[in-house]
């Protein structure tokens, strides 16, 4: 206690603080969760519920057909997404740290640009051309424009950029080619890295709202996101059964991040490197 001092207190008080303001809505929405439509609309912010029911999550499960339909296209979106990702955003990342090919900058410095454009900019152009291929409301449009993420690439980039190249310099004398090198090698020890990417690809993936509310039009089709707003009318909103459903659609996400959670702080802290 002789090193702690009044401004380490001041530290943990404002992160204690911070905490509880992040917690609060969660715990309240959880609690929301078991509570009939009655209690939340009367207001107040009581964290136990008065009247605890089970009745929201066995409405959505057996009173809307399409529910488990949602959840599986979130779920089939969001794993194919974060699979793809991984590949592409990590031999794009290799490719401009390792490899030199004509229009190596020319290349990054166009990647960077991408990463300064908002994503609203590109859904007209994204829309039209997924139109003119005939993928709105199929899964391809969903997965296929999402398979590669400019950031994660910018990050990989970095990541390998400080990667040992002795390792690749043994492999090589091993016999390895490339593609063997880089699959045999690199990617495996790669894993903090890829498991940050893995998590950030994921949740944006699983939460993606706006393009699936775009270019899907017919509802099995929807993903969970935009299939909650059927729980929200013009005169009343069933705000019990969207509590209770977005319980449910916050669970994998917590899962993936406990899941690589002890990859997480490292991968980060190695992908910040400098790489000219």
């Amino acid at each position: 206690m002789k090193n702690f001092h009044w401004t380490t207190g001041l530290l943990y008080g404002v992160l204690i603080l911070y905490a509880v303001i992040t917690i609060l809505p969660f715990a309240w929405a959880l609690s929301a969760s078991f509570k009939p439509l009655a209690e939340i609309a009367a207001g107040g912010a009581n964290l136990i519920p008065q009247t605890f029911t089970w009745e929201n999550y066995r409405t959505i499960f057996l009173q809307e057909p399409l529910f488990g339909r949602w959840l599986l296209n979130s779920t089939i979106a969001a794993i194919v997404i974060t699979l793809l990702n991984l590949l592409f955003n990590s031999m794009a990342g290799y490719a401009l740290a390792r490899i030199s090919f004509p229009g190596n900058q020319v290349w990054f410095w166009m990647i960077l640009a991408a990463l300064m454009i908002p994503g609203q900019v590109t859904l007209l152009p994204k829309f039209l051309i997924l139109k003119s291929l005939g993928w709105l409301n199929t899964y391809t449009g969903l997965i296929v424009p999402a398979t590669v993420n400019a950031t994660f690439i910018f990050m990989m980039r970095q990541f390998f950029v400080n990667f040992p190249k002795e390792l690749e310099e043994a492999a090589a004398l091993d016999g390895l080619g490339r593609f063997e090198t880089f699959f045999r090698i690199v990617l495996p020890l790669a894993k903090p890295a890829l498991a940050a990417q893995t998590i950030f690809v994921f949740m944006a993936a699983w939460n993606e709202f706006l393009i699936p509310l775009v270019i899907m039009a017919d509802p099995e089709m929807f993903t969970l996101p935009v299939g909650l707003n059927v729980f929200k009318g013009q005169y009343i909103s069933y705000w019990n059964y969207i509590m209770a459903a977005s319980m449910i659609f916050t669970l994998p996400a917590l899962a993936i991040y406990a899941f690589f959670n002890r990859y997480f702080i490292q991968g980060l802290s190695l992908t910040g490197g400098k790489g000219g």
